[in-house]
């Protein structure tokens, strides 16, 4: 029965330290949440494609650039912009 009751006190105190634990790594990995890139302005974004295009994805992208897939009458390419300034870094023709 001894035996019983230590551990019963030992799982107890292992609940315990393993519930403190978690929560401290949960508000210390809150804490290093990195902070969204600002989008520039709606005005100031601007793929510059030809008429007839469409886009068909979007994928975030490091350092505050944005991957666009767009779809043009002479084949898709994926336009690279730069979220802060607003800018086309460049394009990517993909090969047929």
């Amino acid at each position: 029965m001894r035996a019983l009751k230590i551990l019963v006190a030992v799982m107890g105190v292992l609940i315990i330290g393993g519930t403190v634990t978690l929560v401290v790594m949960i508000i210390q990995r809150a804490g290093k949440a990195v902070p969204a890139a600002p989008v520039a302005a709606a005005a100031d974004l601007s793929l510059r494609q030809p008429p007839g295009t469409r886009i068909a994805g979007v994928a975030p992208g490091a350092e505050g650039r944005l991957a666009v897939w767009v779809q043009r009458p002479d084949g898709e390419r994926l336009v690279i912009l730069d979220t802060r300034s607003g800018a086309v870094l460049g394009e990517i023709r993909v090969a047929e």
